[in-house]
């Protein structure tokens, strides 16, 4: 018991004047008579709020095992789809090579052909000095066998 309440007991029941028998007030009980209705209120209100939370924890929960499952399947469609999607994706880097494959092999053919054409035009006069070279030294003209 505080203080102030033990002092309030010895606080006059009635109006200045006469002295008049009475009980002093108990302070507590008055106290206590007005906030167990509130009170009893708010034990309602905290059972309330406990089963809203044990509901709200079970949604949320199955909000989580959905929203699983529902990553598994994007997850498992991605990977089904990847070797598409990087066909695809390399398509345009394969035709690029392709491309430069033809205009590489395009440039050898035609140092080819100049090759060619070159062996052309000479031939016959390599071939004229190889028979000239070879006659001289089966004859003994002028080289050494």
């Amino acid at each position: 018991m505080s203080l102030r309440d033990f002092l309030e007991r010895f606080r006059p029941t009635g109006t200045p004047g006469a002295a008049a028998v009475g009980v002093p007030a108990d302070r507590a009980a008055e106290r206590a008579a007005e906030l167990e209705p509130a009170l009893a209120r708010l034990t309602d209100v905290q059972r309330e709020a406990t089963r809203i939370r044990a509901a709200a924890d079970e949604a949320a929960e199955v909000l989580r095992r959905d929203a699983a499952l529902r990553a598994e399947r994007v997850v498992a469609d991605a990977r089904e789809r990847a070797p598409e999607v990087r066909r695809l994706a390399a398509a345009p880097v394969l035709e690029d090579g392709r491309h430069e494959a033809d205009a590489v092999r395009a440039a050898g053919d035609r140092r080819a052909e100049a090759v060619r054409a070159r062996a052309r035009e000479r031939m016959p006069e390599l071939v004229d000095r190889t028979v000239t070279d070879a006659l001289r030294r089966a004859t003994g003209a002028g080289g050494t066998p």
